[in-house]
């Protein structure tokens, strides 16, 4: 047990009722895990306010409640503690509850549309090898040096994040790399974390389903590196138009990566085959197991993040050279009738469109490019046709079917994707609402030394449909139909 007052230190209390100095057992923001003697935070959420669960907390013993407005019902024997923002005030209570585990090990995160999830990834891999314990905090999963645990969001909440800082202190870990979305930033989930740096990769359309406007999609991720502190570094894509943004107003230490632009760590292809890339970075050669430019970009950014935490430039090179891809990132198979096929998370239209055209950079043109895509129900609207456009233009068949059509009817959002393609790729285009029929159609129609991507959900499992997960993997689906196909 640990005394209410100890965890509220740098919350910003507007009014008190009750005690703060009593025993508590622990805190949550779910009503339905609250115990005996533990403190309830009522968040107001896009689908549900916490304020409306206080009374059902209490009753399952609740002895304190955070909450940014005062019931009309004050219960006798209760604290509550009224704060202008419960989201930053539950931030700040989890890092002070869990004895602020960010300041015992170095903390970075990365943020961007895209390539998140794969320099953090890699981050992992490369100081791992390099012999260090490591954390992992992304979509695909948690990482306690060794031990894994299944991820649910790509920035968990704040009690969820200090619970696992804590226990990779526990487990002695030196570096943690942790994806920080802009849902994260925005509600407020990395409020009270000490960051050794922060790393900026891209900023492209995506996520204007929360965020009303572009500009405040923006601002949200820049806001990220405005809190960083003058001991950390500010790691920046400066080839993107928004990359100088992210470094107007930070503290920490300015640092820029680029292809095209003068920067501190600039790299140039020399080579881009589907066996890797021969990158030149900072005037030394490295070979590199993964390809395309968008892959350039990562290598380069995760190169300039470990250079900074204290490696040594060349062996960081060494480590670059023996990295192996990311679950759902341009994973590929070659089949026993030599088809080709790419499963990516490419979900949005920059990330979809850097994938085909890194594959039709590659690629000799004899052979065909098939694109099977689709686009997530529930989610950002404006990109269906976007993407659809993209898919029909730089592939030489699209079929469009469901991705997570969620609580939407997948026909629907097939046909809002069908607006995007251009009257002269219609003939290359085909809807096919069940994914699994599109993928096996993608085969047979696919002749030898023929390319099938498969984009939109990666590394998932599973395909959400009216709120129920069925089983669901691209990468072992297309295996298996290529090889009955092959048979």
């Amino acid at each position: 047990m640990i005394i209410l007052k100890e965890i509220i230190y740098k919350v910003a209390i507007e009014a008190v009722h009750g005690s703060t100095d009593i025993a508590i057992d622990k805190m949550d923001f779910d009503s339905r895990n609250i115990g005996a003697n533990d403190v309830f935070v009522a968040i107001r959420g896009a689908i549900s306010d916490g304020h409306d669960y206080i009374e059902k907390a209490i009753w399952q013993g609740a002895i304190a409640i955070v909450c940014d407005a005062f019931p009309e019902t004050i219960t006798k024997g209760i604290t509550y503690i009224q704060v202008k923002d419960t989201n930053k005030a539950m931030a700040y209570m989890a890092a002070n509850y869990f004895e602020n585990p960010s300041k015992g090990l170095k903390l970075v995160g990365i943020t961007g549309t895209n390539g998140k999830t794969t320099v953090a990834s890699l981050l992992y891999q490369l100081f791992k090898k390099a012999g260090f314990k490591v954390g992992l905090l992304s979509t695909v999963k948690i990482l306690v040096d060794d031990k894994e645990y299944k991820a649910t969001h790509t920035t968990p909440d704040s009690i969820t994040i200090n619970h696992y800082l804590s226990e990779m202190v526990d487990q002695g870990v030196e570096y943690c790399f942790m994806e920080v979305s802009s849902h994260g930033i925005h509600q407020k989930r990395t409020e009270g974390l000490y960051f050794e740096g922060g790393v900026f990769t891209n900023l492209s359309h995506d996520h204007l389903d929360y965020h009303p406007t572009f500009a405040e999609y923006r601002d949200v991720k820049k806001s990220f590196f405005d809190n960083l502190p003058k001991t950390a570094f500010a790691l920046s894509n400066i080839d993107d138009k928004n990359g100088q943004v992210m470094l107007q107003n930070t503290s920490a230490k300015k640092l820029t990566y680029a292809l095209k632009s003068y920067a501190d760590y600039k790299a140039q292809i020399l080579e881009n085959q589907l066996s890797g890339l021969l990158l030149k970075i900072n005037g030394n050669e490295v070979w590199v197991k993964l390809i395309g430019t968008f892959n350039a970009y990562n290598l380069l950014a995760i190169y300039g993040t470990a250079v900074q935490l204290g490696l040594e430039s060349l062996e960081v090179l060494r480590l670059l050279s023996d990295l192996e891809s990311v679950s759902g990132r341009f994973q590929f198979i070659v089949s026993n009738s030599n088809i080709t096929a790419i499963v990516d998370y490419a979900h949005t239209p920059d990330a979809l469109e850097n994938v085909l055209k890194t594959i039709n950079d590659i690629r000799t043109k004899n052979e065909q490019l098939i694109t099977v895509v689709g686009c997530g129900g529930n989610r950002d609207k404006a990109k269906r046709p976007i993407m659809a456009g993209i898919a029909a233009e730089l592939s030489d068949k699209v079929i469009l079917t469901s991705d997570n059509p969620r609580n939407e009817d997948p026909e629907v959002i097939i046909n809002e994707m069908e607006q995007g393609v251009a009257p002269q790729n219609y003939k290359k285009s085909l809807s096919i609402t069940d994914r699994k029929q599109a993928i096996k159609t993608a085969c047979q129609l696919a002749q030898p030394n023929d390319i099938i991507l498969i984009a939109g959900k990666g590394h998932e499992t599973y395909q959400e449909i009216q709120g129920i997960r069925h089983d669901f993997d691209d990468m072992k689906i297309v295996k298996e139909i290529l090889e009955q196909l092959n048979k």
